[in-house]
């Protein structure tokens, strides 16, 4: 790193240590680079000056060069004010001060031009301007203090303000940064890849993004940063790849042997379709080349990962591997596991489900087994990263779902035998392109994007609270065709006491409006105990009740084909991916199903689209597209606890295009200098592995 980006902020002039200390705690500021790198976060268009007649209170700050005609301090004690009277060609405004009295009337000559600038107001029916900016006029003076640019706007704090460092006391101290350090900001890219993508160098971007002297001169800043962060995250992710595959070796397998054969003749349920098949193929590919496995499967609910997987887990146990299969929650690992013991049969290779809940014998069974090779595959929760779970030979890792997994906890997977398992990490979430680029850039991406057949889209309407009778009569209608309903309400995180009252009225109208003993009604909530929840729930999967009435803890590990209905209450609450999972629980038998989104006339605008896209569309690829323009990459479930989206300018649902720009440009150098080692790319090669851009994620992403 270089010395400059690293001197700690109190050697900045004018900073001294009480300040710097502030800059800590309040900003994160320890170093010249944090000092650069806080950006502004709007700026005020200083390049437009205003003639007098053209103002009006509506405008928040304006800009106009005046002539001085008089001036006069007014008043006694606290009525004292200074007012003077200002006009271009166009008009007379007063200007006004109640504090600095003495210093500012000095500075005032009649007969003098001003640059004048602040926050438009009237006074008896008089323009006027109060405390505003004020200076001479000349050539020089515009071009001095940035009179006529766009002028930035820092986030500061009330702390800060106290050390006089609110918006212009930081810009004074940056300003000051660039102006002694400018020649010394180190650059970061090569020549060749400067000239070619035509970007602006590094230090004349932080020059601009700072103080820019136009729009088009801060967009050139803006893109260079930009297309530096985006290309440091994409030569990380791809160089990590590169890392992997040359330095952990893989089991080969190369048979395919009884247990896939006779799965695939024999108990496969229903014909793959093409996605899957491609699929398969490449794990089949992956698990063949002598290399550790890392691949990433997107798939939409009801897409068939399970059974890719399966088959994939079925191959290691072909060449004499062990594999396991790691959920987030108990409800979703014991779905796994009686989907496989379904299809499997009981005598057809040894399974076991190991949770929190499993009894002390049973896991000691469980463990015993796992040693001398004869439990084939195990399912279950964290609970098998424990230390005390040991594999003879564990070839194979499936992890569900596993944003919900920390670092660490992947980690210890990997470690479970002496050669890395090939790893295959399933999400039900779709991700949008750009977003998997970034988060998973150093996987293999595959994707399931049909459904098997015989499959029928769902339907999905939005009915508005006047539509409720609509709504039970659809109900009513299904129940009398013999299928079963879902009704959801959302889970208000603020307050679980107003969650319960919500879902307790939501279980009054139900039950009114579908009596005993005609309907039958299962309820689930998340206060209620493990046990009790799960008897509901079997009471629902038996077909022995019509509707459950529910909150989101049915959004994962509910498979019930019978189920043709999702109604979700308050849907406006829900945010795109919630909805589109919700609505996945229903559509998974042959039979035509519906999904109905309930919600209040009035809605935001962000609602409406939110509602709008899941009637418009089935596509999770689609919708999480959407999700990502509404909600921004940081609040996409699983991408703040990834470490990798730290982008203070970047921004993945605006800078598509700039992403694509950087992937192909790593892939290209890659291509050429795997290592980083040609000379025109030692520049590189220190940024790699500098403390501050080295790699730092673990290695399963």
């Amino acid at each position: 790193m270089n010395q400059l980006f690293e001197t700690p902020i109190e050697y900045l002039k004018g900073t001294g240590p009480a300040r710097a200390e502030v800059l800590k705690k309040e900003l994160g500021i320890y170093n010249f680079e944090d000092m650069l790198r806080h950006f502004p976060f709007k700026y005020i268009d200083r390049t437009r000056f205003y003639k007098i007649r053209e103002i009006n209170i509506e405008m928040p700050l304006v800009q106009v060069i005046a002539r001085l005609t008089s001036k006069e301090i007014i008043g006694e004690k606290h009525t004292r004010r200074l007012v003077a009277q200002v006009q271009d060609d166009t008009g007379v405004m007063e200007l006004v001060w109640f504090q600095g009295i003495k210093w500012v009337e000095k500075y005032l000559l009649v007969g003098k031009a001003y640059i004048i600038f602040g926050k438009p107001g009237s006074f008896n029916g008089k323009a006027q301007m109060a405390h505003p900016e004020i200076e001479l006029y000349s050539p020089e003076a515009l071009k001095r203090k940035g009179n006529a640019t766009l002028q930035p706007v820092y986030n500061s704090t009330e702390k800060l303000k106290q050390y006089t460092l609110d918006s212009k006391g930081l810009q004074k101290l940056t300003a000051f940064l660039i102006e002694q350090h400018y020649k010394d900001i180190p650059e970061n890219l090569p020549p060749y890849l400067i000239n070619k993508l035509k970007l602006m160098s590094r230090a004349d971007a932080y020059r601009h993004i700072h103080f820019p002297a136009d729009a088009a001169e801060l967009n050139e800043a803006l893109r260079r940063l930009k297309f530096e962060e985006l290309f440091f995250i994409q030569l990380k992710l791809l160089r990590n790849k590169l890392l992997r595959v040359q330095k952990f070796r893989g089991n080969v397998f190369d048979k395919v042997g009884h247990y896939f054969n006779e799965f695939y003749q024999h108990k496969l349920p229903f014909e793959l379709t093409g996605a899957q098949k491609r699929v398969l193929k490449e794990i089949r590919q992956d698990t063949q080349r002598g290399v550790q496995m890392n691949r990433l499967l997107q798939g939409d609910v009801g897409s068939g990962k399970t059974i890719v997987a399966l088959m994939s887990i079925l191959l290691a146990l072909d060449n004499g591997f062990q594999a396991c299969f790691m959920a987030p929650t108990e409800i979703l690992a014991n779905q796994h596991f009686q989907t496989v013991k379904g299809v499997l049969g009981d005598d057809f290779i040894n399974i076991a489900l190991l949770t929190g809940s499993t009894k002390q014998k049973e896991r000691t069974k469980i463990h015993r087994q796992l040693e001398d090779g004869s439990l084939h595959i195990l399912f279950g929760t964290h609970a098998l990263i424990e230390d005390k779970v040991q594999y003879k030979n564990l070839g194979f890792v499936v992890i569900d779902e596993q944003h919900r997994f920390g670092v660490e906890q992947r980690a210890k997977l990997w470690r479970k035998n002496v050669v890395p398992p090939h790893v295959l990490v399933m999400t039900a979430t779709p991700i949008p392109r750009t977003l998997a680029m970034t988060l998973y850039g150093d996987l293999d991406v595959s994707v399931i994007d049909e459904l098997p057949a015989g499959r029928k889209p769902i339907d999905t309407l939005h009915f508005y609270e006047n539509q409720r009778l609509r709504m039970f009569g659809m109900m009513k209608e299904e129940i009398a065709k013999g299928r079963q309903i879902y009704v959801v309400y959302p889970l208000i995180q603020e307050s679980e006491k107003l969650d319960l009252k919500n879902l307790a009225d939501g279980i009054e109208v139900m039950s009114r409006e579908f009596p005993l003993p005609q309907y039958r009604l299962s309820i689930v909530h998340g206060k209620m105990k493990a046990a009790d929840k799960d008897i509901e729930m079997q009471r629902f999967v038996r077909g022995e009740t019509h509707i459950m009435v529910a909150t989101t803890v049915i959004e994962v590990g509910v498979n019930v084909p019978n189920a043709s209905v999702m109604i979700i209450e308050n849907a406006e609450r829900f945010g795109l991916s919630q909805l589109h999972q919700l609505r996945g629980r229903v559509g998974r038998g042959a039979e035509q199903s519906y999904c109905i989104l309930m919600s209040d006339v009035k809605l935001s605008r962000d609602g409406r689209i939110r509602l709008e896209t899941m009637v418009r569309t089935n596509n999770g690829f689609e919708i999480s597209e959407t999700d990502l323009q509404l909600r921004g990459p940081g609040n996409i479930e699983g991408t703040q606890q990834s470490g990798v989206l730290d982008l203070k300018l970047a921004d993945l649902a605006a800078d598509q295009q700039l992403l694509l720009l950087a992937r192909h440009t790593v892939e290209e150098i890659f291509e050429k200098d795997p290592q980083l080692a040609h000379p025109e790319n030692h520049i590189l090669h220190q940024a790699f592995m500098s403390k501050k851009d080295g790699l730092t994620w673990d290695k399963i992403s």
